[in-house]
């Protein structure tokens, strides 16, 4: 992700069922960090407007055995696989 200029934030959803994720608390700070510099009312807001968009640039291409294997790197540095 780059330090590109955050968008206004979209407005909520109605109706939209919730799920709660666990995330490592300095990513926490570094989200909470950018979320400052934006208008989103909250973490919350940002994280799922962050989810969906990158969801939505990815159109269901399928990761490439180089972007496999940094996330996979990635996801052990972190301790969520061994």
């Amino acid at each position: 992700m780059t330090d590109e200029p955050l968008p206004a934030a979209p407005p909520p959803t109605e109706g939209a069922s919730e799920r709660r994720l666990v995330i490592p608390e300095e990513t926490a700070r570094r989200l909470e960090e950018r979320l400052r510099s934006s208008a989103f009312p909250t973490l919350d807001a940002f994280v799922a407007y962050v989810l969906a968009r990158l969801l939505d640039r990815t159109d269901g291409t399928p990761f490439s055995e180089e972007d496999e294997r940094r996330l996979k790197d990635q996801l052990r540095s972190l301790g969520y696989i061994d």
